[in-house]
């Protein structure tokens, strides 16, 4: 549109279709241009001149980014304001009276809204076009489409195919390559392999990049320009808290995952510790976990949120922040048990047929199952709200006979065991007793299902029930507790007859040269009267010998005199 064309448009005054926004008393703040923009999306398709008054006088519109206007940040301003996202068109025009700025608004594909929650329409009254609410009522027949609210399949008008970086097309082919990707995307041009995983749209007879294509495969600087708020950032801190490394990016995914995963190996240490004859692996961090965790604070982030995915590697800990709360219907408690529900399907989808994120959807359960299968706790997601989704991956404290203990029982039945056991398992190793309640607890699931599971590990012979004050309750048994080496922890659940109290006690006697009551209480479970009786018998039998007074008192083989403790 020429400089005559625009005095034309703005000689026909205000329309359904076109709207004035003068600046000369106020600048127009970015929330008044998101709702103008969402009001008009919600009639038809028109445009809003920026710098033109009421009365149609040029008065010039204001710079916005310092001393100019980046017509694809103001793109991008809209786009993250709006719900469904709108995708604008912004053009500078240059005029004797100052800059006008022709803000092209498509008709929305649903009803569109501000993020806040206002909904307008634009209408004709009698003193002309102006914006009333869009009730809830009139809805209906606003043309809804399914997946309409899919930021990431929008495409954005303003950038070019040429924004798609080529090296970044030889990523994804590597990508699909060394993992699980769709190999027939191998044979594809890139333009081809754009359209295929959705990355590129065809707008106005013009291949368009998505924001899926973008955030995929863009040039940098395509990516700060349209994608503004898209950034990752990857910390070490001390013990103190202060910061050692602080990298901040704004590379498209395949290379950004590739340079954290990078960052992850080249700080994660294992330990390997001999089970038979295979020497297994215990890793600081498991790699899956902190990989799936990664992909899901990138993939299912809010991309409408101004702010940063956090990956921070704490002395004992990682803190993983994703922008935006859980999507609707899934939280805390039903993390494990929630169908996948991505919050950005065109790009989740895209990252499954490269290979990068979990192809069934269930990306949790292996952060779960890199930290429990070690005898860690389990993933923390407790700190999360509705601005941002939060993890914390504890390290350190792995138990080395838990772990060889879910090694060898996968190995000898050539299964894996499901999540919901490995939890089980997990808590019945750390505190002996589990009912079904705190197991569903700890799974985020109905107590059914916890129980479902108990009842199974019951009929695999790897746990047993009993009743307990509280009601019916789990323990291991005692092969399992033979091969974590506790052989006696069993016992002291369960309790001994007298023949295996008295081998308790007279097995550490021979071991260690004497035993005091209170070991004898640890040995046999007993109570510390029972315990005495138990040792008076063995004096009395002539099996052992008591030696000093009262808390003084010890218990030796006959003809010993031995003092090892």
């Amino acid at each position: 549109m020429n400089e005559l064309e625009l005095m034309a448009l703005i000689a026909g005054g205000e329309t359904l279709t076109l709207e004035f926004k003068g600046e000369s008393k106020k600048p127009l703040s970015d929330r008044e241009l998101a709702l103008a923009c969402m009001c008009m999306a919600n009639t038809t398709a028109g445009s809003l001149l920026i710098g033109v008054e009421d009365d149609g006088t040029i008065t010039g519109a204001k710079p916005r980014h310092g001393t100019i206007t980046d017509p694809a940040k103001l793109s991008a301003l809209v786009r993250n304001s709006t719900v469904p996202p709108l995708d604008v068109v912004v053009l500078e025009h240059s005029t004797a009276n100052g800059a006008v700025l022709e803000v092209r608004v498509p008709k929305g594909q649903s009803t569109t809204s501000h993020t806040d929650g206002t909904c307008q329409r634009r209408v004709m009254e009698n003193h002309g076009p102006a914006c009333v609410p869009f009730y809830p009522h009139e809805h209906g027949g606003s043309g809804l489409r399914l997946g309409a609210e899919d930021m990431s399949a929008m495409p954005c008008t303003q950038a070019k195919f040429i924004d798609l970086d080529p090296l970044q097309f030889e990523r994804a082919r590597n990508t699909i390559s060394a993992r699980t990707g769709d190999k027939t995307l191998l044979s594809l041009g890139d333009e081809e392999l754009a359209k295929a995983i959705g990355a590129l749209e065809t707008v106005d007879d013009q291949l368009v990049p998505t924001l899926t294509g973008l955030l995929l495969l863009g040039r940098e600087e395509a990516l700060r320009k349209h994608i503004p708020t898209h950034e990752a950032a990857f910390q070490v801190l001390d013990p103190g808290g202060e910061v050692r490394m602080n990298d901040f990016f704004r590379k498209p995914l395949v290379e950004l995952a590739d340079l954290f995963e990078q960052r992850f190996k080249a700080r994660s240490q294992e330990k390997e510790v001999q089970v038979g004859m295979v020497r297994m692996p215990i890793p600081d961090y498991s790699f899956p976990a902190f990989r799936e965790a990664l992909l899901n604070a990138l993939f299912h982030r809010d991309y409408r949120r101004n702010e940063c995915v956090y990956v921070q590697w704490h002395p004992d800990h990682l803190f993983i922040t994703s922008p935006g709360g859980f999507p609707e219907g899934v939280n805390v408690r039903n993390l494990l048990t929630h169908e996948p529900k991505p919050r950005n399907r065109r790009l989740y989808e895209a990252g499954k047929r490269l290979g990068l994120v979990e192809q069934t959807g269930r990306g949790v359960d292996k952060v779960y199952d890199g930290q429990v299968r070690y005898g860690r706790p389990v993933p923390d997601y407790s700190r999360s709200d509705d601005t941002a989704v939060r993890l914390i991956i504890q390290g350190g404290s792995e138990s080395q006979e838990f772990a060889s203990f879910i090694f060898q029982r996968e190995r000898s039945t050539g299964k894996p065991l499901t999540i919901g056991e490995m939890i089980g398992l997990n808590r019945l190793f750390h505190q002996r007793q589990l009912s079904a309640a705190s197991l569903a607890e700890d799974m985020h699931a109905g107590t059914p299902e916890a129980s479902a599971i108990l009842e199974r590990l019951v009929e695999e012979g790897l746990v047993e029930p009993r009743e307990d004050k509280q009601g019916r309750v789990f323990q291991f048994t005692a092969a399992v507790y033979r091969q974590l080496g506790k052989p006696l922890a069993h016992a002291r659940l369960k309790g001994l007859d007298t023949k295996a109290q008295e081998k308790a006690v007279m097995d550490h006697v021979a071991k260690h040269g004497r035993v005091r009551r209170e070991k004898a209480m640890e040995l046999t479970g007993l109570a510390a009267r029972n315990a005495t009786a138990l040792l008076r018998s063995l004096v009395s039998k002539g099996k052992l010998v008591p030696k000093g007074e009262k808390r003084g008192r010890y218990y030796h083989l006959p003809g010993s005199q031995s003092v090892k403790s």
